[in-house]
């Protein structure tokens, strides 16, 4: 087994990618290290992949892949971590934005303070506040939800012990609250580290404004499906049930009143509504539960990503 495995996405990249590989080779070199570079080209439009395949002919420890279309930074790594075979396994940006000499220092944190995972904090950054500003906030919710003390879980300079990389299961965007996905997958030991995050020097950033959003829903769906992936019903069924216990008890009641008082007939009145709309709610969310534990039963990973080339 390697001692360092880095896995790399990118998307429009050829000019940063050859002075990144120099980087990382004299850094290992220097620290007499084992390591292979895996290059995973999400549906580059520019030379990032003929670059690859130049840096490839120069540097056998490099493998890559290059898919047919965007896929996301998501399905980057979970190609990148399929093929992995080194000890401690770091991520990092092709934008030159991380600094490859963090890599010995990440390394002996796992191996030697004995953590799963190690997260990056840049905490002095060189972005606009269109970027800082979302993060801060982005950070906070993920720190109150789930109970995580890092202070930039969206950094891609992260380092993970082999089993871990090969244990969590990344898929849409959340990449981006890797240390959550760990932490629910059994991982609990997390630390942190001060990187150095540098200005952009090549290119433009990928990412939009939109992430605002998905970022929150991103979170809101590690919370749920961590906490209730694996039991679905225990989430729906107690909703069902007490909604359905409602709606029951709101019509018993109007039952028995009508039996003491005759005058006012059951469905004139607004809680017989009420009652009917939290039984049927009840009923749905208990069938609800119910077919997604059947789901949950079957699952199948169907994850696939068309693979346009592979060195």
């Amino acid at each position: 087994m390697l001692q360092v495995s880095l896995v790399i996405p990118l998307k429009n990249e050829e000019e940063s990618l050859p002075e990144l590989e120099a980087w990382i080779r004299r850094v290992c070199e220097t620290e007499q290290l084992s390591y292979e570079i895996i290059f995973i080209d999400d549906g580059s439009t520019d030379r990032s992949w003929d670059v690859i395949l130049q840096l490839k002919a120069q540097n056998p420890n490099i493998k890559a892949i290059k898919f047919r279309r965007n896929y996301g930074k998501s399905a980057a790594l979970h190609t990148g971590f399929g093929i992995v075979n080194g000890e401690v396994v770091i991520t990092m940006d092709a934008d030159l934005q991380d600094s490859p000499d963090e890599i010995p220092a990440l390394r002996n944190m796992i191996l030697q303070e004995g953590l799963d995972l190690v997260s990056g904090w840049k905490k002095r950054r060189h972005d606009p506040l269109s970027k800082t500003i979302p993060s801060k906030l982005f950070n906070a919710v993920a720190r109150g939800i789930s109970g995580i003390q890092l202070h930039d879980f969206n950094c891609g300079l992260k380092a993970y012990r082999y089993s871990v990389a090969k244990s969590i299961e990344v898929y849409g965007d959340m990449h981006r609250w890797m240390p959550v996905l760990a932490k629910w997958a059994g991982f609990t030991k997390i630390g942190e580290k001060v990187v150095e995050h540098r200005a952009r020097k090549y290119g433009y950033s990928k990412f939009g404004w939109e992430r605002i959003i998905t970022g929150f829903l991103d979170l809101l769906s590690v919370y749920f499906v961590g906490k209730f992936g694996k039991k679905p019903m225990h989430f729906f069924g107690t909703l069902g049930t007490l909604s359905f216990i409602l709606g029951f008890a709101v019509l018993a009641w109007l039952s028995y009143s009508k039996l003491i008082n005759s005058e006012y007939g059951i469905a004139e009145r607004p809680a017989f509504f009420f009652g009917i709309v939290a039984l049927l709610i009840g009923t749905q969310l208990f069938l609800v539960g119910f077919l997604a534990e059947l789901n949950n039963r079957n699952a199948v990973n169907k994850d696939q990503y068309l693979i346009e080339s592979e060195i």
